[in-house]
This record gives C-alpha cells, sequence and structure tokens, in this order.
C-alpha cells in the first residue's frame, strides 16, 4: 500500500483530463481505493507470464469482486455501499475476458509509478513484487507529459514554490515602499515641528525674565515631539534598510529556483528527443522572469533612494552590486533554444530552428535585436564560461545565420526563427583511435547584445543548442543518432559539454530503449520483462544466463561500437532497423500484442513446445536488420514436433505486401499463440483482393508460398508467386521436393554437398534445350525461387536446444 499512500497525495494537483488516463472507466479509482494494499500484493506480470494465465486471471477476478461486496457489507454509509455493489457487478465484464483486468491493473500501477518518479525520487517506494526481481520499470508515457497550466509533477511542486517566493518579494518590496513613504511623511512632520518650534522660540519673553508656566510646557512639548518623530524615522530608516537586505536574500532565492527551473527545462527538453514526457510551453517560466525583472528593478530604485539618506554606506555598495549580478544573470539566462535545431544535420541540407528571448516586453523600443549563430566544436563549448566570451575561430560556415528578434503581441513572444539554415561545410577535429566522425559532437551558438529598459548598460547574452552530429552522407545517419541518443539518455544535467560516460547500467539502457522505441513507433505499449530479457542477452552476448541484467554495465562499445558475434551490424544498427521497420508496417499489431517482438531461442522453446500444429507467433528476426519472422509448430518424423522459422519479412517485403495477407496465405498456420485463431485475429488486416475487370485484363495477384522440402531440409523459404487464372496451375506450382541440398546427420544447420542440387519440374513442362532459352517463351510468372534457393539463419528447432540459430 506504500505507493497508494504517496500517489494519493498528489491527486488532488492532477487535472481530471490525466485521472480519467490514469484510472480508466473499467477500473475506476474507487477500486484502487478500497482494495489499494490487496491490489499491490498481487504479481500481476508473473499471472500474465505463467502457462495458467486465464485460469490464474478468473480467480484474481472473484477475488477482487468479493472483496469489493464485503467491504460493501460491512459498510455504514448507504451511498457508499450502493456504490461499491454497483462496481462489483461491473467487474463481471471481465469474465469474457479475465486477463483483460490484469493487463488493466499492471498498467494502471506502471503509471502510477511514472507519476511518482516525477514527484519523488526513485528510493522513495518500493518495486512491486511482480518487478523486485527485473529491474527496470517502463519509462514515462510520452502521452503522460503535462498540460499546459497543469500543476502535474515536479514542475507544478517547483511553480507553486516560485509563485510563493515572487508573492513574498512583492510584499516586501510593498513594506519597503511604505516604509519610504512613512519616513517622508515623518520627515515633513518633522520639518513642520522644527519650523512650530523656532516660531515658539522666537515669540516668547526674553529668556532672562523667565517663562510662565504655560510656555514651559508648549516647548517642553515640541521638543519632546521633535524628539519621537527623530527617533521613530530613525527606527523605520533601519527596518528599511533591513527589508532591503531580506527582499535581496528573498530575490536571490527566487531567482535561483528560476534557474533551476530553466535548467530542468533545457533538460526535459534534452530528455524529449528519447520519449521523456515534455512541457514546451514557456509561458509560466516567462511570467516568472519578468515578475523578477520587476522586482529587481524596483528594488535597485529602492536602494538608490537609501544612498541619498545614507551616502557610502557599505550594505548600500554591497547590494547594489548583488542586485546588479542578479539581474545581469536573468538577462542571460532568458535566452532560450525554444525549438532545437535536428541534432543529426546533413551538409548542405536545410534545416530551421528558434530561439526565444523570455523578456522580450523589457526590451528597449527602437533598435532591432540581432541574434547571429555559429558552429562551435565541443572544445569551444567548454571555453564558454565567462559572459560575453565568443570563439573565434570558425569551424564551420554557416547560411542564413542571422534573425532579428520579432515580438508577437497575439501569444506575448520574442522569437528570433532562423529558416532555411544550412552548414556548407564544417572542419573536424583530429579524431584519437577508432573515433569516427559520427561520433564527434559540435552545437550551434546563438549570440547578441541587448539593451533592458531599466538597465543602463548594454548586456551580452549567449545560449547553445543541444549537441548536433554533422555528417555528409545519408548513410551516417543511423551512427549519428547512436551518438545522439546516448548523449541524451546518460549525460548529467550540469555536466561539462558534451561529457557521457563510457558505460552505463543495463537498467538505464533498457528504459532508454524501451522509451525510444515508443516514441518512434507511437505507441503505449512497452517492452515486457520478456523483451527487455532478450535484449539484455543480445548486447551482453549472453544467451544462456536467464538472470537479472539489471547492475550489469553496458559500454558505448556493445551499443553501437563492436558488431554482434557472427554479425555484420552493431546492437543499435539491429535495433534501430527494428523500429524502422514496426513504425512503418507494424504499428498496428503491435499495438494491440500481436507480436511478440524480441525473444530468443530458449523462451521461444518454452512457449511453444506443447502448443499443438499449427500453433504460431511473430517476433523480430535478430538475424539481418529490420525483418520479422513466424514461428510456428509443425509435425515432424515419428509424430514428434519441431519449431520452424519461416525466413524473414523485411520492409521491401510488407510494401509489397503486408503482414497480414501473408500470414492468410499460410495454410499450415493455424492459431495465434497461446491458442486465438488466426483468421478471427487478423482478419481485419486481410485486404479484399477481388478487382474488377478493367480494358479486359485479367486480374492477378501476389501470394506467399513456403518452399517445399523434405523434413531434413532447413526452415522454408518465402516465394512471392502471382496469380493468374489463365495460366495452367501445372506451370506455377511444383511438386513437392527438395530445393536444397540436405542437411548433415548433427543437425546442426550445417549443410553437406555429397548430393547434387536436384530440381524437379513438372511432367508436362517443356525444358528447353538450347544454352540460352528465348525470353518470349518463358512464363514471366515462373518461380524464379528454384533458381535462387533462399538461405538464411531461421534453422528449425528440434527437442533438443543448442541445434537452432535464430534469425
Amino acid at each position: 500500500m506504500a505507493q497508494w499512500k504517496q500517489l494519493h497525495l498528489h491527486l488532488q494537483y492532477l487535472s481530471s483530463q490525466h485521472l480519467n488516463e490514469l484510472y480508466p472507466r473499467n477500473f475506476p479509482m474507487d477500486v484502487r481505493c478500497y482494495l489499494a494494499s490487496w491490489i499491490e500484493e498481487q504479481c500481476w506480470d508473473e499471472i500474465i507470464n505463467s502457462p495458467d494465465k486465464d485460469a490464474r486471471a478468473l480467480g484474481i477476478l472473484e477475488q477482487l469482486i468479493s472483496l469489493l461486496l464485503r467491504i460493501s457489507q460491512d459498510s455504514s454509509n448507504v451511498v457508499e455501499k450502493m456504490r461499491l455493489q454497483q462496481i462489483s457487478r461491473d467487474m463481471n465484464v471481465y469474465r469474457s475476458q479475465p486477463l483483460q483486468l490484469v493487463k488493466t491493473v499492471q498498467d494502471t500501477l506502471n503509471k502510477e509509478r511514472i507519476l511518482l518518479n516525477q514527484v519523488l525520487p526513485t528510493s522513495h517506494f518500493p518495486p512491486s513484487p511482480s518487478q523486485a526481481s527485473y529491474s527496470p520499470a517502463p519509462s514515462p508515457l510520452p502521452g503522460m507529459a503535462m498540460g499546459p497550466g497543469q500543476a502535474d509533477g515536479a514542475w507544478g511542486s517547483q511553480r507553486d514554490a516560485g509563485n510563493r517566493d515572487v508573492d513574498m518579494l512583492v510584499l516586501k518590496v510593498l513594506e519597503i515602499q511604505e516604509c519610504r513613504q512613512n519616513i517622508h511623511q515623518m520627515q515633513e512632520d518633522l520639518n513642520w515641528e522644527r519650523a512650530n518650534f523656532e516660531s515658539l522660540q522666537v515669540s516668547l519673553p526674553s529668556l532672562s525674565n523667565g517663562l510662565d508656566a504655560k510656555s514651559s510646557e508648549q516647548v517642553s512639548q515640541l521638543q519632546s515631539r521633535i524628539q519621537q518623530l527623530e527617533f521613530n524615522g530613525q527606527e523605520i530608516s533601519k527596518k528599511r534598510v533591513q527589508l532591503l537586505l531580506e527582499a535581496v536574500d528573498c530575490l536571490e532565492h527566487c531567482q535561483a529556483r528560476l534557474i533551476q527551473r530553466i535548467k530542468s527545462w533545457r533538460r526535459e527538453q534534452h530528455l524529449a528527443s528519447i520519449g521523456a514526457p515534455f512541457e514546451d510551453n514557456l509561458g509560466p517560466v516567462q511570467t516568472w522572469c519578468e515578475q523578477l525583472l520587476g522586482v529587481n528593478v524596483k528594488l535597485r530604485q529602492e536602494i538608490i533612494l537609501v544612498g541619498r539618506d545614507c551616502p557610502g554606506a557599505e550594505r548600500i555598495t554591497e547590494m547594489q552590486e548583488r542586485l546588479g549580478l542578479l539581474l545581469q544573470t536573468l538577462i542571460q539566462s532568458s535566452l532560450m533554444v525554444d525549438k532545437q535545431p535536428p541534432q543529426v544535420i546533413k551538409t548542405q541540407s536545410k534545416f530551421s530552428t528558434t530561439v526565444r528571448y523570455l523578456l522580450g516586453e523589457k526590451v528597449t523600443p527602437g533598435k532591432p535585436v540581432l541574434l547571429k549563430a555559429q558552429i562551435i566544436t565541443e572544445m569551444q563549448a567548454r571555453n564558454l564560461g565567462q559572459l560575453g566570451s565568443i570563439p573565434m575561430e570558425n569551424v564551420g560556415e554557416l547560411i542564413n545565420n542571422t534573425a532579428i528578434l520579432e515580438h508577437n503581441s497575439s501569444t506575448k513572444s520574442t522569437l528570433a526563427t532562423f529558416r532555411n539554415m544550412s552548414i556548407k561545410k564544417i572542419k573536424r577535429a583530429d579524431r584519437k583511435g577508432t573515433e569516427s566522425v559520427t561520433e564527434e559532437k559540435f552545437a550551434l551558438l546563438f549570440s547578441s547584445e541587448i539593451n533592458i529598459t531599466g538597465c543602463d548598460m548594454p548586456c551580452c547574452m549567449q545560449v547553445i543548442s543541444l549537441p548536433i552530429v554533422v555528417i555528409v552522407h545519408g548513410s551516417q545517419d543511423n551512427n549519428a543518432l547512436a551518438t545522439i541518443i546516448w548523449d541524451c539518455a546518460f549525460s548529467e544535467p550540469d555536466r561539462v559539454p558534451f561529457v557521457v560516460p563510457e558505460r552505463v547500467p543495463w537498467k538505464q539502457m533498457c528504459l532508454t530503449l524501451d522509451s525510444k522505441f515508443r516514441l518512434e513507433v507511437q505507441t503505449q505499449r512497452y517492452l515486457d520483462p520478456c523483451n527487455q530479457h532478450f535484449l539484455a542477452q543480445k548486447i551482453f552476448d549472453k544467451p544462456d544466463i536467464s538472470g537479472d541484467f539489471s547492475n550489469m554495465m553496458v559500454s558505448w562499445a556493445q551499443f553501437n561500437k563492436e558488431v554482434l558475434p557472427g554479425r555484420a551490424f552493431t546492437f543499435w544498427q539491429w535495433f534501430d532497423g527494428v523500429m524502422e521497420l514496426t513504425k512503418k508496417h507494424l504499428k498496428s499489431y503491435w499495438g494491440e500484442r500481436l507480436i511478440f517482438g524480441f525473444i530468443g531461442k530458449q523462451q521461444l522453446h518454452l512457449y511453444l513446445q506443447d502448443c499443438p500444429d499449427g500453433t504460431f507467433l511473430l517476433r523480430f528476426s535478430d538475424s539481418e536488420i529490420g525483418g520479422i519472422t513466424i514461428a510456428y509448430v509443425a509435425p515432424c518424423e515419428n509424430r514428434g514436433r519441431k519449431i520452424q522459422n519461416i525466413q524473414p519479412f523485411t520492409k521491401r517485403d510488407l510494401e509489397i505486401r503486408c503482414l497480414g495477407d501473408r500470414i492468410r496465405d499460410f495454410d499450415f498456420i493455424t492459431h495465434v499463440y497461446p491458442n486465438l485463431p488466426k483468421n478471427d485475429v487478423f482478419k481485419k488486416y486481410y485486404t479484399d483482393e477481388s478487382q474488377p475487370y478493367n480494358s479486359g485484363y485479367i486480374p492477378i495477384s501476389i501470394h506467399t508460398k513456403v518452399a517445399a522440402g523434405e523434413t531434413s531440409s532447413p526452415p522454408p523459404s518465402v516465394a512471392e508467386t502471382p496469380q493468374d487464372p489463365s495460366v495452367p496451375s501445372s506451370r506455377l506450382n511444383f511438386p513437392p521436393g527438395p530445393l536444397y541440398s540436405t542437411m548433415n546427420p548433427q543437425c546442426n544447420g550445417v549443410f553437406t554437398t555429397s548430393q547434387p542440387f536436384q530440381t524437379h519440374y513438372p511432367a508436362d513442362m517443356e525444358v528447353s534445350r538450347e544454352p540460352y532459352p528465348n525470353p518470349l517463351s518463358m512464363s514471366p510468372f515462373q518461380d524464379l525461387t528454384q533458381d535462387n534457393p533462399s538461405t538464411t539463419d531461421d534453422m528449425q528447432l528440434d527437442d533438443i536446444l543448442g541445434t537452432y540459430e535464430m534469425p
């Protein structure tokens, strides 16, 4: 119940929309509240991954309904009793699909942890029992980013604290102004009383004749009043100075909060490129900046007035210096890169970026502010310590690198938009060892000089963009993106530009891969523990380890420097290929959990070994970049069964024929794991292939076929066979026969050459005896796969593990 106890403290700050997303109608907040302890004790992940998950899910549903009814019976509140009874009846909707309840509760708990991660450090709440053995929790969902004006998460708390600070500052300024007015009033009263005293002295008789009692009392009262006014004026003057000191301290504290918020915003903007939630609305931050600028100007005016009354006072001079430094810092920090340039930029290609100045309304009118952009190296970025220091060496030529700050009165924003920028050429530094050009990081530096109303001197300001990688060819894009992702995910907030660790824990890497995958595919489905475990096995080359990889360290070389064992590509290149394939062709399948995803051969065998013939699942190939394969249970000799893998479908294959239609083409696969009829599941993905006759032509269609072969042959390969009703079937469908040389007796995927390649032709088919057959006599639909037998790493998995190499 620890998670719920922490969460309910923050529910009041969430919007209605956010609460509805967190607790959907089919799992209301009432259930989460009343059964908080019981819910957090259940192993939801274990239920989903268990072989008898449906039975266990039904048992969980029965317990949940029973607990709700028990609580309703014990309640003395009639409204509460009726509400709980209604909810328990609503829960019966899950009886037909009890596993859906488990997934709903699991998803809700994950979203709660994400929300708590935004508000509290991770160590403040324990993981659920189901996640205690597996480290990576789901990374924040992009859809859970804060909406404009919502006090969600850490930013909401930060903004509330900032508002309180500003309110205190305004009150102190008003109090200081009131002191000044009181002092002015007292000074006027004192001047009046002194004038009266002087007039009284002139009108009184000579002191030698003595004063009567009445006159003596009048003089005494005037003297006492003058002394009291002088004393009160001194006390208020001291209070005024003390209030000024407190106000300057409070301003420093409040501005420190603001600077931290600006840094956090830039950090969130940095992390957004790997899928972290990001609220890009700078309106509240701009209001905060403008308020602090107004307070600073007023305090400097008050100090100037105090300095006239107490010239040369040391504390007054010190406060003036502090306020001047705060003002300079505020002006410099208010320049923000609102829309970052692409972090991978190809030379000679156009791009754009937008810079925003949060104090735009305070810029002195009349003189336009021109911002200039230049490209700088990592070393030059490190040397930007002193304000106003601009690198003299030009390391790249930027086209269209100037823009004017323009104020938009409707949006109340001041922006400089750099349109049609381009890097014409780049000067690279000397590389060390095996460092590639795609590992070299640059940045754009934006600088200008600005005049702010209320400031005596113009101020220099500058800001740098996020790191960028400059490439000269599209083939470098993938490796450059790996550099950017490593920089975004693993750099420290206040690092020296652009230092990154060489190694990171797998649990951080896993969160990054999950977040990036969901961002690119635009899906809410995250990588489950099985997917994550296989990725760990893949990057560490530990296929036989079934333990916890959480604290193992992943190096940059393992991520995108060294090729995977037995492959010609790196881990990132392979993972990026899967993302690209899923984003363009498999998004809906993935979102509906029709694709199992990343799975190793041991796990695959465990899932399918007890399934009937024809059961299949979809998994990503690990033998080539951007491929998805069908693993299915097939019969073999001696009434046994084997698990076979069809040659992976790539992006090009799915552009020709979608995955749903390819699955429909295979009659030997009938049920999606665990036991769902494939036609029920994939029916909506089938395309209507009926085409009307047009212009007298007979329509044709493309179908996916599996090459015939003996039991001992390698897994089937895929061939595209156009079907034409006008062509005799004997010329299209060849009789079964081995298309490959047979496998050796060890069944280890190594082919023997003892048997010659055999080609089987139909009996009624004429075979040309010419050295080069006449192309006009050949059928345009002739199956070319016999001339080019497919070779693949996808081998059949027999009952003995280890004789199987996954694609």
